[in-house]
């Protein structure tokens, strides 16, 4: 299937091709993209060099943002025409901002940590909605319609202001309740923080600016006086290339924030940002833009709101984040990922808006081809996953027993499709109803899996023992897409004039995929939710008592030698094998403790983010379905929706090997010690670290040696017992950052985990298997003697 709905009207796509051709020009586009990308490049390469400090670029964005955009919207707010405005269109950006706004912030405040739920609500939802329509947007929007519709440019400076007037103060409230709940005062009166909120609106030099140029339009008749003009045409005409340098600035060093939390924070975000905005803009259009006399200005209109739901996240967002100081990591990393992912959906968008003519033939010929190419790759990746999942013998676990039926339903949607292909072109009604069946059922548990993956995760953190449901869950994932498909051969009717499975049964198979999509989609977010829950429950539970970790994890690895795991006297028992460079067992009890801790942490993070990349496949063939529901002529930008879900569809095995392919014990560390033993020796590598060593490096190891060593051993340092005949002096490393910190080497969390990094990379200490670099958590180490 090339999407689960798609190519369905290929042959209407054509439709009104030379004349929507005419709607823009895309030979302006790629320029105006170098301009804009360039500019911003000049300002990443300026900042990494130092050559603009972080200071000076904070005065750049004071002058961006209260004097070069004040002074621009004041300009074209004078100048507007609202005569030629077509009304619709703003009010179905609006309600498509407003309701992306209160999805994203509801979502928020049901699933967010209640400590700091109100300020991620406001801040998420003003970055979702606002656009960095004059510094990115303008430029692109002036190369593609300046001389054809000339109008759509002023359509900008009338949405961008009703939406910093109307939603942030909404955000801006959520973040002034964050600050007053934290305060814990119960004596600041709600009135007053009303206040705040509407001072800090009016003290917004944009806000303020938009409303003088709205009184100054009718008073001064659309003209701004002749001994203002050059003022405000230099203050104006600043803007454009120093709010480009300044976005590039902001950009240095923003993705090495990201966490593991961040990544999936902002898997949501861009999709409420790049897939949610852009369609409910066009969908708004379609349905509130009854006036339009003309077919063409309606299609292009709505095209148009396509494009503008794309821009990317505004730089300002940062600035809120900042002056609120909540969430800065997640905006700032999601502006500059929001900003390159935005560049190539409004290329390939304004692409199939302006080419002249498509043979329907032809697309839908290169549609089979990439779902055939993705498929092959997919299907040597899967295998590959799959056997590393049964060799490391963690599919007799839970929940990875449900992520091979995931994998398998997979591997089955591969194969299918690479049989459809050579299937459909032959006049065998048997082996094309057979191939249809494995590739829609095995599609179909592609959709299924995810959310009752998730829904498992829910149910582990509740209950241990899933063996009872285990099964339930195997026959859901097989059986609705078995039922389903059951159904659809029964009552479907076939059609022989495609070569596309997504529309082999026609309306049917659209209606089927959208009920699949849907509720799969709705039990996948709540389980979301609930997860999301329950790990606030357990945050709070760890906090309240965290002494019973260690001592429950040993008695999970080997309960009859427990007190094997225990630290011991260094007094007993001498005859005992004292392990030296690293931890001699091959069985060693305290790796296996640090894999209960570490590894089922890990398993639990790569499933939420597989289950929460799949959610959002899910979510695009979803909107893929209705748009061929509810159009007749599904336009152009279809085919981009189309061609992205057979991409995801089809190449769901890389997003699988890419998160369980690579296993770390099974492969990587086998792999990176073969590797060091091929390339040096370990004499060599030694001798390297004494003189390759940076000096500040040397120096903490050599101080740390000579002045604290001893003392250090005394407090931390335990001998345990790591197998049937060996014992190790070891200690964990978040005992080491807490120790750093308590005899002043280090004056908080951030200086004690980077001075146990230097000991570890100066040779002083190293993880007992040397599997790890130094970290903040329940790791063992050992000095090196």
């Amino acid at each position: 299937m090339g999407s689960p709905n798609g190519g369905a009207n290929l042959s209407q796509v054509e439709g009104d091709f030379s004349a929507l051709s005419s709607s823009m020009s895309i030979d302006k586009l790629f320029p105006a993209l170098l301009e804009c990308f360039g500019i911003i490049l000049c300002g990443y390469i300026a900042g990494r060099a130092n050559i603009i400090t972080s200071t000076q670029a904070k005065g750049l964005g004071n002058f961006v943002s209260k004097f070069a955009l004040p002074a621009l919207l004041f300009k074209n707010m004078v100048l507007l025409d609202f005569g030629h405005v077509i009304w619709p269109f703003l009010w179905s950006i609006l309600i498509a901002k407003v309701s992306v706004f209160f999805l994203v912030c509801i979502l928020t405040l049901i699933v967010a940590n209640p400590e700091s739920r109100f300020s991620k609500a406001g801040l998420f939802s003003i970055f979702t909605t606002q656009s960095n329509d004059f510094a990115l947007g303008y430029p692109i929007v002036e190369a593609l319609y300046r001389s054809t519709y000339p109008e759509y440019l002023q359509y900008i400076y009338l949405v961008a202001p009703v939406s910093l007037m109307l939603l942030n103060p909404i955000g801006f409230a959520l973040c002034e309740i964050q600050i007053w709940k934290n305060q814990g005062n119960p004596q600041q009166s709600k009135v007053l923080i009303v206040g705040l909120v509407v001072l800090q609106v009016l003290k917004n030099p944009i806000v303020f600016m938009v409303v003088i140029g709205i009184i100054a339009h009718f008073a001064l008749h659309q003209t701004i006086p002749a001994f203002m003009v050059e003022f405000v045409d230099g203050l104006a005409n600043s803007f454009g290339g120093a709010a480009l340098f300044y976005l590039g600035l902001s950009m240095v060093g923003q993705l090495r924030k990201l966490t593991r939390s961040t990544v999936m924070t902002l898997i949501l975000l861009m999709t409420a940002k790049l897939l949610l905005m852009p369609l409910i803009c066009k969908d708004m259009v379609e349905l509130l833009d009854n006036s339009n006399s003309s077919d063409l200005n309606h299609s292009s209109l709505s095209n148009y709101a396509f494009l503008y739901g794309v821009f990317p996240t505004a730089p300002s967002v940062a600035i809120y984040a900042v002056y609120y100081n909540a969430e800065l990591e997640v905006i700032t990393s999601g502006m500059v990922i929001s900003t390159f992912l935005s560049a190539p959906i409004m290329y390939v968008s304004a692409w199939l808006l302006s080419i002249r003519w498509m043979d329907p033939q032809l697309l839908m010929n290169s549609l089979q081809n990439v779902t055939f190419n993705i498929s092959i790759v997919s299907l040597v990746a899967l295998v590959w996953t799959i056997a590393v999942m049964f060799l490391s013998k963690k599919f007799k676990r839970l929940p990875q027993m449900f992520t091979v039926n995931l994998f398998l339903a997979q591997l089955l949607t591969c194969t299918g499709m690479i049989l459809w292909k050579f299937v459909v072109r032959e006049d065998n009604f048997i082996g094309q109803v057979l191939t249809f069946t494995l590739l829609c059922t095995s599609l179909y548990s592609t959709f299924i899996w995810p959310s009752l993956i998730a829904l498992s995760l829910v149910l582990l953190k509740k209950f241990e023992d899933l063996k009872v449901s285990s099964g339930v869950f195997v026959i859901l994932g097989w059986g609705i897409p078995v039922l389903v498909t059951a159904v659809l051969l029964i009552s479907g009717e076939k059609r022989s004039d495609t070569i596309d499975s997504s529309l082999f049964y026609n309306r049917t198979q659209i209606i089927c995929t959208t009920i699949v999509a849907a509720f799969s989609m709705l039990l996948g977010v709540a389980s979301f939710m609930c997860l999301s829950r329950e790990s606030w429950a357990q945050n709070d539970q760890n906090q309240e008592g965290s002494s019973e970790t260690v001592e429950d994890l040993l008695t999970e690895v080997e309960p009859e030698n427990r007190s094997e795991c225990e630290a011991v006297s260094h007094s007993e028992d001498p005859s005992r094998g004292q392990c030296e460079n690293s931890c001699e067992s091959t069985d060693c009890l305290l790796v296996q403790v640090e894999e209960l801790q570490q590894v089922s942490d890990q398993q639990v993070a790569r499933h939420v983010l597989l289950c929460l990349l799949l959610t959002v496949n899910l979510l695009a063939n979803l909107s893929n379905s209705m748009w061929l529901l509810f159009n007749q002529d599904p336009g152009r930008l279809y085919l981009e929706l189309q061609f992205f879900c057979a991409v995801t569809n089809f190449g769901q095995g890389f997003l699988s090997f890419a998160l369980f392919g690579l296993d770390k014990h099974l492969i990587l560390l086998p792999f990176k010690k073969r590797l060091q033993r091929l390339w040096v020796g370990l004499k060599q590598d030694k001798q390297q670290k004494q003189t390759d060593l940076p000096e500040e490096i040397r120096m903490t190891c050599t101080q740390f040696t000579k002045y604290h060593k001893d003392q250090c051993s005394q407090d931390i340092v335990k001998r345990r017992r790591c197998g049937k005949r060996t014992v190790v002096d070891c200690f964990l490393g978040c005992e080491l950052v807490e120790w750093l910190q308590q005899v002043g080497l280090a004056q908080d969390h951030g200086e004690a985990v980077l001075y146990g990094t230097r000991l570890q990379q100066g040779g002083v200490l190293q993880h007992i298997k040397q599997e790890y670099d130094f970290q903040d958590s329940q790791l063992y180490y050992r000095f090196i003697t």
